[in-house]
């Protein structure tokens, strides 16, 4: 009996021991940066309050630290000069701010501006800044790669790493912000989803980006002035609708025959032409917004008079108008711009059924920054 109590004392001390070591070993990696800290932008302002609560200081730090998050953009602790010293080496002390860096800057001969933008886990991803003269349009990548397979895209062919945060797209549209107004002395004007990723893909996240960017306590921006461009996923288009997001909608189409739509977008196997038409019916009835359809006309794909034909057809299902965009080459050359006559014959068409069409030209793609053409070749 002596000897089974003195083996359990034993046991406890060594247990003691080690988690005395254990707790050391953090406290000294603790001091030497090696754990990781939090990112305070993760926090909502309830729980920064209760942050400030719990060090004994006032509550009223949070609305102030909350403010030059996401109102003044701050990307480090010492910017936040109404908070003392001594509460900002705290908050340094405990918390940090994984602000993203432009890593490189391209400029294109049209004005188009491409930046390589440098996460905190040095993983990259690319946005772009695009000027015309009644507007300044940041396009916002929302995933590092794309799970999707669409065939004609460069960022398709990168495998999607991770969603991105609320605050790396946050940073983003600021990073832009700051450009616009730099180099052309012009406010930011409009947004879209259209960078890498595919934004319903990551719907949380980017959900949570447009509150920090539409919340008058933050960017401030009109929602009317965001669009979020998909490929096309029903029931995601739904619980947008049910939602009651007030951004708007743009889906990726490329052809309204399913045959052809499925060999362009593998997705469409799974999600083809008629569910897709039932969430966007939904989306209309939920939100009475229109919607916009991408469409780019290749040569010998969806070139003809029957897919013309279709498109229109599609697009009487619900309110809508149609971009018919110029196409940009990703390398191989499979895909390949239609001829002006295809381009033509979809824009009669389209306004003989009374249906606003656009044709845009694409800009920055001297320096690969036109759509479809985002794929990190900066990083390689």
């Amino acid at each position: 009996m002596i000897f089974e109590k003195a083996k359990w004392n034993n046991t406890n001390w060594a247990g003691i021991l080690l988690l005395f070591c254990l707790i050391t070993i953090f406290y000294l990696c603790r001091m030497n940066g090696t754990v990781a800290k939090k990112d305070i932008r993760q926090l909502s302002i309830g729980q920064i309050e209760d942050y400030f609560l719990s060090i004994g200081d006032k509550p009223f730090r949070a609305k102030q630290v909350y403010e030059w998050l996401w109102n003044k953009s701050a990307k480090d602790f010492d910017q936040m000069t109404n908070i003392s010293l001594v509460t900002r080496q705290k908050l340094k002390d405990d918390f940090v701010i994984n602000h993203i860096a432009v890593d490189q800057m391209q400029r294109s001969n049209d004005g188009t501006i491409k930046n390589a933008v440098k996460l905190y886990d040095g993983m990259t991803v690319e946005s772009v800044l695009i000027p015309t003269d009644k507007r300044i349009t940041a396009c916002i990548s929302s995933q590092v790669g794309c799970s999707l397979d669409c065939h004609f895209c460069a960022t398709a062919r990168l495998k999607r790493m991770r969603n991105l945060n609320p605050d790396e797209i946050y940073d983003q549209v600021v990073a832009i912000k700051e450009q616009s107004e730099k180099f052309f002395d012009r406010p930011l004007t409009n947004i879209v989803f259209m960078g890498m990723g595919e934004p319903l893909l990551n719907y949380n996240n980017v959900l949570g980006s447009i509150d920090k960017i539409t919340d008058p306590k933050g960017l401030g921006m009109s929602p009317r002035r965001i669009t979020l461009s998909t490929v096309g996923i029903p029931k995601m288009i739904k619980k947008m609708a049910d939602d009651e997001v007030k951004f708007n909608l743009a889906v990726s189409l490329h052809s309204a025959i399913d045959a052809t739509r499925s060999k362009l977008m593998p997705i469409n196997l799974k999600n083809p032409l008629d569910d897709l038409a039932d969430a966007l019916k939904y989306w209309y009835y939920k939100t009475k917004k229109k919607v916009t359809y991408e469409y780019v006309v290749w040569r010998n794909i969806n070139d003809q008079e029957h897919d013309a034909k279709a498109l229109v057809k599609f697009c009487k299902i619900v309110p809508s108008k149609v971009n018919l965009i110029e196409y940009n080459p990703i390398d191989d050359g499979e895909y390949q711009q239609a001829a002006g006559d295809a381009i033509s014959l979809y824009t009669r068409l389209l306004e003989a059924a009374d249906i606003v069409v656009n044709v845009r030209r694409s800009r920055g793609k001297d320096i690969d920054a036109a759509c479809g053409q985002l794929a990190n070749k900066s990083a390689e």
